[in-house]
């Protein structure tokens, strides 16, 4: 089987894993703190996920070494801006700015982890809020979805 892993990238990373069935297994936030610590554990986590085959990168400055570790294990790697997978996602009224976004963001998120039966958060922070939604941008541009779920269409 084959699993497709998010990243909104940063020193505090938003990671959301999801199945070849498109729907989310799990979500959280990491605080890597610092750029060496950064590197040594995308190496650690991706060999705790060694069914990942995708993996999806929102950012830019702190892409190399995902894209790195990615290249070694020959992982197909696309890396995109926030734009891309709001304007997929979220309705133009949704993203008029940031805060705006960043609210909506999370609602959508709270409906895939529900859609997908993960667990419930006790909170959801915006990078792994971001991180959900990244992957399932991902899951329909691979052709995991065919189409956005109806119990999510906005």
């Amino acid at each position: 089987m084959s699993s497709l892993l998010a990243v909104d990238l940063g020193l505090r990373t938003g990671l959301a894993l999801y199945g070849h069935d498109g729907r989310l297994q799990w979500y959280r936030s990491q605080n890597f703190g610092a750029r060496s610590r950064l590197k040594r554990g995308v190496h650690g986590l991706l060999s705790e996920l060694p069914d990942v085959t995708y993996l999806v990168l929102e950012g830019g400055s702190l892409a190399e070494p995902w894209q790195r570790e990615a290249e070694r294990r020959a992982l197909t790697v696309r890396q995109i801006d926030a734009a891309i997978w709001r304007r997929s996602l979220l309705l133009d009224r949704e993203q008029r700015n940031g805060a705006m976004a960043k609210r909506t963001a999370g609602e959508l998120a709270r409906s895939v982890i529900e859609w997908s039966a993960a667990p419930r958060p006790t909170s959801l922070r915006h990078d792994a809020a971001e991180a959900i939604l990244i992957g399932l941008w991902g899951v329909l541009e691979v052709g995991w979805l065919t189409a956005m779920p109806p119990t999510l269409r906005r």
